[in-house]
C-alpha cells in the first residue's frame, strides 16, 4: 500500500505512524538505492578531503619525523665518535701521567738512595775516625797499662827478693821482667 506525501510515493510499511514504527528504513528495500547513490557519494568525498588534506598533512609530519629521527641518530653517531675520541685521549693522558709518575718516583728513588750513601759513606768515615781514635786510647792504655805492670812486677820482685833474704840487683830484675813481659 503506497500513501503519496508531498509528492513523494511512501510505502506504507516503510514509513512510521504515530503509534510506532511499522518497518526500518534503513532496510526499506524501496530506498536501497538511494541510500547506496548517498553512501557512494560520501565515501567519494570522504576520500577526496583524506588524499587532499589529511593524508598529505600526516605524510609531512611523517617525513619530519623521520628527517628529525634521521638527524638525530647522525647527531648521535658524531657524539659517539667524539666520545670514543675523548675516551682515546683520556687513556693517553692517563698512560703518559703514569709514566711521568714512574719517572718521578725512579728520580726520587735515586735521590734518595744517593742521600743514603753519601750520609752511609759520611758515618762510616765517622765512625772509622772513632774506632782508630779509641784503638790508639786502647793502645795508650795498654802501653800505660804494661808500663805500670813492669813498674809493679819490679817493686814486687825486688820487695820478694829482699823479704827473701837475698840481694836484689835491679839490673837482673828488670832484665828478668821484661823477658817475661814479652813472651
Amino acid at each position: 500500500m503506497a500513501t503519496e506525501t508531498h509528492g513523494v510515493n511512501w510505502h506504507a510499511e516503510c514509513l512510521y505512524d504515530a503509534g510506532g514504527a511499522k518497518g526500518m528504513p534503513q532496510l526499506c528495500t524501496d530506498w536501497m538505492p538511494n541510500q547506496v547513490f548517498w553512501l557512494l557519494v560520501a565515501l567519494v568525498v570522504l576520500f577526496l578531503i583524506l588524499s587532499r588534506v589529511a593524508l598529505p598533512r600526516i605524510g609531512a609530519v611523517l617525513a619530519e619525523r623521520k628527517g628529525t629521527i634521521t638527524n638525530d641518530l647522525a647527531a648521535a653517531e658524531e657524539l659517539k665518535l667524539r666520545a670514543q675520541e675523548a675516551e682515546k685521549a683520556y687513556n693517553e693522558a692517563l698512560a703518559t701521567a703514569r709514566t711521568e709518575a714512574a719517572k718521578i718516583i725512579a728520580a726520587a728513588k735515586a735521590e734518595i738512595r744517593k742521600d743514603l750513601d753519601e750520609a752511609t759513606a759520611k758515618a762510616d768515615v765517622e765512625i772509622a775516625a772513632r774506632v782508630a781514635q779509641s784503638e790508639a786510647s786502647i793502645a795508650e792504655i795498654r802501653a800505660g797499662a804494661e808500663e805500670a805492670i813492669a813498674v809493679v812486677a819490679k817493686d814486687t820482685a825486688k820487695e820478694l827478693v829482699a823479704h827473701l833474704g837475698g840481694a836484689a840487683d835491679a839490673r837482673a830484675i828488670t832484665t828478668a821482667i821484661n823477658a817475661r813481659l814479652k813472651g
